[in-house]
């Protein structure tokens, strides 16, 4: 019977395995009918006849027609990396059985155990429950029952006497309340049905088990079972390390060796040249080591990009991957942290082991204050981890020798945070600050941005770049890269077969003020309340020296705001006192406004209100420029951060609140007295903003006369004075040939070179 049970599971199992990657879909009903027993019982059938026939499935041994063999080496289980997990499956279809492929082989111990149970579950037989009258008029007054036995104090299992009619079950079964009750029924029907003891059926007491207690293995036999299947997995998962790590091969480092798919060159990053030079430098020093040391430089350990976010760290860093003819290994520093202990200092090992195999190479980790902050911020679990695996860090960096020809490059928005320990020389030998371009910058990125883009072909390329730079002081390169998909997208939107000067300009707009509202409902009162509001920011700002010029202001709703003014700043790193006094006296002119023409003050003045206090507790905390507090410098929290305890004395932080509270008093009486001299020119300003609702410099100019002082608005006044209007790309002459290996044999220097030794 057990060799007729496997032989049969067997034949299910490869006929459901091919039928299956065949694509074929079998649907088999094996219903069980009528009521089962709570148990399991291994009871022989009635008769042979209830097996049926076995199903047939048959296969070919012959060779492929290809003329492969289909051994191992054709990709079975043992086929290399490559050899595949799936190639038993080739072979299968091809009449091949692969038994010497493991996956198979597991897979087919599995499908068997799977089938053998549910053959055994098919096949026994359940017996038939009746109810107690039946038991008594149909089995017990006719003399049919053999015995009963009383299974675990819970059911009988009534055997019949031999003989019976094979149409019967072996066996019939009923429940029971309780053993009391089942006996005195049973002594109640032998005295109604008359049966002297001699003819009464004998009752055993039997305990057996229904295999319940197995579902409590259940739980601890998955978990094995996923364990040996890891275990099994991991070295022919054909990851890199293969399974070094550990049952999870946690442990492994994460790092991924960049390929030449990067398609980002140098050419593609712009507005950064500094930078650029500082890391073709690095690459230099990898390919020609010999250039540096023949003058007794050592080559530096690593460097640290640092900067505001999107200002092309982790672009720069990609471009050194797609254009460095040296390994690049790339790595995120929230991937050394785990919730499993010691997994963060066992992945950088590996990582540096990695590093070491591809030397000379170039190891970039991307968000390093991940991993690299200061310690000793507390002993909690999740700190003291994170400073092991700084700590592991700090080893591997300063174990490197000169000869080990490994670059390690970090990418931070945050190097304020970084352990002093990891910035010092040695480690990290360089600091490259990527900060916001400038408007030669800019116009280089813009020029990057614009070449994919399908632009009005009476349009020149460089005098856009130009024109868009000068609009978008401050903006970082994703920023840039930003507005130039949200004007094609634009462009897009209204059908156009081009992209044109107004679909960039809007996309400033996009970008600065947000999602432009045109259907949302303001009551006529609130819209000249803004109208006004709008119309003080803007004359304030005509009429006072150091504000910046104004270049359009709307009322139409836009992001949170109900109204828009747009400017444009100047270009400049120093701020003198008077030039922030005069910014503040134009960011209150909204507020100033609402009170002189409506006499009554509303919310709409809250951004403004925040950034002058801002402005304000600046200049007299941080820059000095109160005469009362002196020429001191504390810093100011971060937005967000949590301040135990301020730097300075309660008397100081009196004596600060006094000082803001007098500089913004003295700003608003300043723009009171302005908004009032110039009221009628307000009014006219509100007037027209209600009628067109967008007035751009061309209105103001028609309405307020041309504004009093030199302002600087294009892209060549903003350069002139600065030695060319363009950005220097050019690369010292030790970098010319920066990706290139030279040969033991030097050139011969240029003639200008002889000239200059002569």
């Amino acid at each position: 019977m057990a060799a007729l049970f496997s032989a049969a599971a067997a034949a299910s199992v490869r006929c459901g395995i091919r039928a299956l990657l065949r694509g074929v879909n079998r649907r088999g009903a094996a219903g069980l009918t009528g009521a089962q027993p709570p148990f399991l019982f291994l009871k022989p059938a009635a008769s042979a006849g209830n097996h049926g026939r076995l199903p047939i499935c048959s296969y070919s041994t012959e060779a492929p027609k290809d003329g492969k063999a289909g051994g191992p080496g054709a990709g079975g289980g043992g086929g290399g990396r490559k050899g595949g997990r799936n190639d038993w499956k080739s072979r299968l279809l091809q009449g091949d059985v692969p038994w010497d492929d493991k996956d198979f082989r597991y897979m087919l111990l599995t499908a068997g155990g799977v089938a053998s149970l549910l053959l055994v579950l098919y096949l026994r037989d359940p017996g038939r429950e009746i109810t107690w009258k039946d038991f008594v008029h149909r089995y017990l007054d006719r003399g049919l029952v053999e015995r009963l036995e009383v299974v675990n104090k819970q059911f009988v299992r009534v055997i019949l006497v031999p003989g019976v009619d094979a149409s019967e079950a072996s066996y019939v079964w009923f429940n029971i309340g309780s053993v009391d009750t089942f006996e005195r029924n049973l002594e109640a029907a032998h005295y109604e049905l008359g049966l002297e003891p001699s003819r009464r059926a004998a009752v055993i007491y039997t305990s057996e088990s229904d295999g319940s207690f197995l579902m409590s293995f259940i739980p601890t036999l998955l978990l094995i079972g996923f364990l040996l299947f890891t275990l099994r997995r991991g070295p022919m998962g054909g990851g890199m390390g293969g399974g070094r790590g550990g049952p999870f091969s946690m442990s492994e480092s994460t790092a991924k060796m960049m390929k030449d798919s990067i398609d980002i060159k140098f050419k593609d990053v712009a507005g950064c040249e500094e930078a650029k030079v500082e890391i073709m430098e690095f690459v230099n020093f990898l390919k020609n080591p010999q250039q540096y040391q023949d003058l007794g430089a050592k080559i530096p350990k690593g460097a640290v990009l640092s900067g505001p976010p999107g200002t092309g760290k982790t672009l720069l860093a990609k471009a050194t991957a797609g254009e460095a003819n040296v390994p690049f290994i790339t790595v995120n520093g929230s991937e050394f942290l785990e919730m499993f202990v010691g997994v963060g200092p066992a992945r950088v090992r590996d990582m540096f082991v990695m590093a070491r195999k591809n030397a000379p190479c170039i190891l970039f980790i991307d968000e390093i204050d991940a991993v690299g902050r200061k310690r000793g911020g507390g002993n909690f679990g999740g700190q003291s981890e994170q400073e092991n695996t700084l700590n592991q860090l700090l080893v591997e960096m300063d174990g490197f020798n000169t000869s080990t020809n490994v670059v390690v490059l970090a990418g931070t928005n945050r190097p304020d945070v970084l352990d002093p320990a990891l910035m010092r020389p040695g480690r990290f030998d360089r600091q490259i600050y990527l900060g916001p371009p400038d408007i030669k910058g800019r116009a280089s990125i813009f020029r990057v941005h614009l070449r994919p883009l399908k632009l009005d072909p009476n349009l020149d390329r460089d005098a856009i770049a130009r024109k868009m730079a000068a609009a978008t002081p401050g903006f970082t390169g994703a920023d840039i890269a930003n507005v130039c998909n949200e004007a094609a997208l634009i462009a897009a939107r209204h059908l156009n077969e081009f992209i044109g000067v107004k679909h960039f300009e809007q996309a400033i707009d996009r970008v600065i003020g947000g999602l432009e509202k045109k259907t949302q409902v303001l009551q006529p009162t609130e819209k000249k309340t803004v109208a006004y509001h709008e119309a003080g920011h803007a004359v304030v700002g005509w009429f006072l020296q150091h504000a910046d010029p104004l270049l359009k202001v709307s009322i139409i709703p836009r992001g949170k705001g109900l109204g828009y003014a747009q400017y444009l700043p100047k270009e400049q790193y120093l701020y003198t006192r008077e030039q922030l006094f005069d910014r503040m006296c134009m960011m209150l002119g909204g507020r100033v406004a609402e009170q002189v023409f409506f006499g009554k003050i509303t919310t709409g003045a809250q951004d403004d209100l925040k950034k002058i206090t801002q402005s304000a507790y600046a200049q007299i905390v941080q820059f000095g420029m109160s005469e009362k507090v002196g020429q001191v410098s504390f810093d100011l929290p971060r937005q967000g951060e949590m301040v135990l305890e301020k730097p300075y004395s309660e008397a100081t932080a009196e004596l600060i609140d006094e000082e803001v509270r007098n500089l913004v008093d003295r700003a608003f009486q300043r723009t009171l007295e302005l908004v009032s001299e110039k009221r009628e020119q307000v009014e006219m300003v509100g007037k027209r903003l209600l009628e067109k609702e967008v007035l751009d410099k061309a209105d103001m100019v028609e309405l307020l006369g041309p504004r009093p002082f030199e302002e600087k608005s294009t892209y060549e006044d903003f350069v002139e004075g600065t030695g060319s209007f363009e950005e220097d790309t050019s690369l010292p002459i030790g970098l010319k040939d920066w990706n290139q290996e030279r040969g033991e044999i030097q050139e011969e220097p240029p003639a200008s070179q002889e000239k200059l030794a002569a």
